[in-house]
């Protein structure tokens, strides 16, 4: 499974890129992708939308669901990446690349996992 070591995870299955202007990239994990399956279409917030840590911000439907993407921080939506809404399978194939949209403005940050911590807590659920 793809990890890079340089970003954040969340147990709900998002990464966090902070960038140097205090902002951060969110998309959803590798793993995330998988589960989903092929990923047909991304309903994203608008720029300028309030986000709040925890709280649901998009929606992904895939061939097999819709499912909720949560947000992993507080703030206020920067930009959207408008190339998933033509091409929501960026998703399922580059999943560490096809960020969702980026944050700025961040108070709260819910808590976040290392590559290392993040793969512990696959392993876990995978018992399950």
């Amino acid at each position: 499974m793809n990890l890079p070591e340089e970003l954040k995870y969340t147990k709900s299955h998002e990464w966090v890129s902070y960038l140097p202007d205090g902002s951060a990239k969110i998309g959803l994990t590798d793993f995330a992708q998988k589960e989903l399956g092929d990923i047909v279409f991304v309903n994203l917030p608008q720029e300028g939308d309030s986000v709040e840590a925890g709280a649901a911000f998009a929606d992904v439907e895939s061939v097999k669901a819709v499912s909720d993407v949560y947000c992993p921080v507080t703030g206020t939506v920067q930009a959207i990446n408008e190339e998933l809404l033509d091409a929501p399978e960026q998703l399922n194939k580059a999943p560490y690349e096809s960020w969702m949209v980026r944050v700025g403005d961040i108070s709260k940050t819910e808590e976040l996992l290392s590559a290392g911590e993040y793969l512990t807590f696959l392993s876990g659920k995978e018992g399950d």
